[in-house]
């Protein structure tokens, strides 16, 4: 059964940061384009992150300049590195293949606060 495995999340004040790992078993990431979601309380689950096969991204808004996707193609792997982080960047993180989704894995927390 196709399984993602988000990690990395955690307690962080503003400004600082996080990295954020995606794994993947019985499924490949790495001939499909990745995206990084994340869902907070009482709102939809958006993405903030997108990287295609060969590498190219793409941010929403609010994280530009302060997140970067990146992906290892070889492990299998996809990351989301998070710096400047702010109150509301708190959410649950979770990635998945951009087009041809599988089953969402449990996510990692992210909490911004002092």
């Amino acid at each position: 059964q196709a399984r993602l495995v988000e990690s990395g999340g955690g307690l962080v004040q503003p400004g600082g940061s996080l990295r954020l790992s995606c794994s993947a078993s019985r499924v490949s990431l790495s001939p499909y384009a990745m995206g990084w979601y994340r869902q907070a309380p009482g709102l939809q689950r958006e993405l903030v992150a997108a990287i295609s096969r060969l590498g190219a991204t793409n941010y929403t808004d609010s994280v530009k300049g302060r997140f970067t996707i990146s992906r290892d193609a070889a492990r299998n792997n996809v990351y989301l590195q998070m710096n400047s982080l702010k109150p509301e960047d708190t959410a649950v993180y979770y990635c998945n293949r951009l087009h041809y989704e599988v089953a969402w894995g449990q996510g990692t927390q992210v909490t911004v606060s002092s």
